[in-house]
């Protein structure tokens, strides 16, 4: 998991623990025959409702009111609230467990028959989509090798051993292929709140491409890669790393290991809780971490 999936996962967690935290002390109780809560936003960008999972958690349904600095039983409070920040947590953890099942399960209805795809480096969100859309469609995917790290290599024979129509291309084929695409599905390494994503290196290659011949791009990624930050630059060591000596210290070498996507160059982010347009990953990154665990 990248460093900064790790920060995100604990912003969630915290947000659930406050948020179990202020239900607690307010005294609040959900009854069980209670509607769920939709949101206009994901009715617009997803078709249908979909239940506010907040409202709806089991803890909620069967809790009591519990009374902070009880004289008759100080550390009621604390045993009351303990099994439902457990649960809280088991929630984030369940997430994480099954995405990569999540992402995949709509994947028949992203793909179809005899579509070309296009795909950039080694994801195993990506991977897990192409492989469960395999399943109900025949097509083909092209991967990018992805110079300097060639992850791409690893996909395609990933990708041809589950039974799917693979060709592996250099880098500097995919402007020249694109015309020939059908849709161009990227994973991401951070999602950024504007809508953009930094992605391995060869992403924004494509997505430009991409966007010059009108063909959609998708982002194939887990909410926990929702991340509040924006200075995630890195550098790729394997051209000239430290174990060359003198020579590192006289020279710099430029050569970034992930791209900067634009969110108008993104179509759609295909993730564990549906599918969103770059325009509502503000409103997600607002839904799942509180203001003050931005910095943490």
């Amino acid at each position: 998991m990248a460093e900064y999936t790790v920060g995100n996962t604990v912003r969630k967690v915290l947000h659930h623990i406050r948020e179990e935290y202020h239900t607690a002390s307010r005294g609040a109780t959900v009854p069980f025959t209670s509607k769920p809560t939709f949101s206009i936003a994901k009715f617009v960008s997803q078709g249908q409702p979909r239940k506010q999972t907040a409202s709806q958690r089991t803890s909620h349904e069967t809790r009591g009111v519990f009374r902070e600095n009880d004289p008759d039983d100080p550390d009621a409070f604390a045993r009351a609230l303990k099994p439902v920040f457990m649960e809280a947590i088991q929630d984030v953890l369940d997430e994480l467990e099954t995405v990569y099942d999540s992402v995949s399960k709509n994947a028949k209805d992203h793909i179809h028959s005899d579509e070309i795809i296009l795909t950039i480096g080694k994801s195993s969100t990506v991977e897990a989509f192409l492989k469960a859309a395999a399943s109900h469609r025949k097509y083909t995917v092209i991967v990018a090798d992805t110079a300097p790290s060639y992850s791409g290599r690893e996909m395609a024979q990933s990708l041809s051993s589950s039974g799917i129509s693979t060709v592996l291309v250099p880098d500097s084929s995919v402007y020249a292929l694109m015309s020939r695409i059908n849709k161009v599905v990227l994973g991401a390494h951070a999602i950024l709140a504007n809508g953009g994503m930094f992605a391995i290196t060869g992403s924004l290659l494509a997505a430009t491409a991409a966007r010059a011949h009108s063909t959609p791009v998708v982002v194939c990624s887990g909410q926990f890669k929702l991340t509040p930050q924006w200075n995630l630059y890195h550098e790729y060591s394997g051209v000239l790393g430290f174990e060359e000596g003198d020579l590192v210290d006289k020279v710099d070498v430029v050569n970034p290991y992930y791209d900067y996507v634009r969110p108008e160059m993104i179509d759609a982010y295909i993730t564990n809780d549906g599918d969103h347009p770059p325009s509502s990953v503000y409103r997600l990154i607002k839904e799942a971490y509180d203001d003050e665990d931005y910095e943490l």
